[in-house]
């Protein structure tokens, strides 16, 4: 009930949104061969880049309670969970995103879920893109009308008829010889996302 609920709810309230997208086509346009990549996106920011992005992708989900409940929602919208997290669960989610990944998939990880702190880039994405040899593509977004709810994440629910504004940045490959390499460039990797962040708002203005 809860599962068939909030798809209920997400698809009517995301219908409502005027969404615009920037960045996709070069995703859209890629040869069947090409690479895979990670999307990372802000956790307090997943709801209408899910519903927006709308294409075959891994979701890192936690194992806690209330994962089988968002895995079998966002299943709902074509995308599958991998589940486990950097609490629980890490090396198994770990294993089976990369698996994905060599298999062809596009992957989606929240750099700063499941508990933050807020906007802090984890090294798990890192990890992941850097032992699939794949690139990291930002997702973020800007909405102009919108609930922002008081947990960590500032979770943010864009209100009816909303203006969404998304941003595919471009493709950052993972440079490195180990995943110790790789996560150790978290810092780096923040300042893209916080960088595609300033952009989206920029176009948000002009759109």
């Amino acid at each position: 009930m809860a599962v068939r609920l909030g798809s209920l709810l997400f698809r009517a309230l995301g219908a409502t949104w005027r969404i615009r997208v920037h960045g996709r086509q070069w995703l859209l346009d890629r040869p069947p061969a090409a690479s895979p990549v990670v999307f990372t996106l802000w956790h307090g920011q997943m709801l209408p880049i899910l519903y927006a992005h709308r294409q075959p992708t891994g979701v890192m989900i936690s194992e806690h309670k209330d994962g089988e409940i968002i895995a079998q929602i966002v299943g709902s919208f074509g995308f599958f969970g991998v589940r486990g997290s950097s609490s629980r669960g890490g090396i198994r989610a770990l294993l089976g995103a990369v698996q994905a990944l060599n298999g062809g998939a596009n992957m989606a990880i929240t750099p700063d879920g499941p508990r933050g702190p807020r906007h802090t880039f984890a090294q798990g994405a890192l990890i992941l893109a850097q032992r699939a040899g794949v690139p990291i593509v930002p997702i973020v977004a800007s909405v102009d009308r919108k609930w922002v709810l008081g947990s960590w994440d500032g979770f943010e629910i864009p209100k009816p008829f909303a203006r969404v504004t998304i941003l595919y940045a471009p493709p950052q490959p993972v440079v490195g010889n180990s995943a110790r390499d790789g996560a150790a460039r978290t810092d780096e990797f923040a300042a893209h996302m916080m960088d595609a962040v300033r952009r989206v708002e920029q176009l948000a203005t002009t759109s």
